[in-house]
């Protein structure tokens, strides 16, 4: 938003959110103004929450060195989101851990897929047992039958 033009909103709100509004402006040196315009900021563009309650446990700590240049563009970044750093590193920590958890699952959906026969395969291969069990019918027909030239021969010997 541009810094040079302004605009209005006046809205009625409940006077009991109003008197702790004006408490914390004041607690937190804001004007007003300051107060909606970073309230509807951050509606607006939300940043990562973070659920301190699931941290509340066991907790450890993570120290680690960047470069200058590098923290200065997460201090103006957190400053433009209203963030902590902590707010910030735990974000970008979780939403890694719940890609790679989703990449995962998906990997083993996959592979549990790849590993489980489709039913046209089943189809196939139902087929292909029941072709070789018509084969194996048929040489059992022909092996109960007789050979021609032996019933002739049986035949002739008969006669005499």
């Amino acid at each position: 938003m541009s810094e040079t033009e302004k605009k209005g909103i006046t809205v009625k709100i409940d006077a009991d959110l109003h008197a702790q509004i004006r408490q914390y402006i004041e607690a937190n040196g804001m004007t007003m103004a300051e107060f909606v315009s970073k309230a509807l900021d951050d509606e607006l563009h939300p940043k990562t929450t973070i659920k301190e309650e699931k941290y509340m446990g066991n907790m450890r700590t993570m120290a680690f060195q960047i470069p200058s240049e590098l923290f200065d563009q997460i201090k103006d970044y957190l400053d433009r989101h209203h963030m902590t750093q902590k707010q910030f590193v735990l974000g970008l920590i979780q939403d890694e851990l719940d890609r790679d958890y989703e990449e995962q699952q998906a990997m083993a959906e996959k592979q549990q897929a790849e590993d489980e026969p489709d039913e046209d395969e089943d189809e196939d291969l139902d087929e292909a047992e029941d072709e070789e069990s018509e084969d194996e019918d048929e040489d059992e027909d022909l092996d109960e039958s007789e050979d021609p030239e032996e019933s002739e021969d049986e035949g002739m010997s008969m006669e005499m």
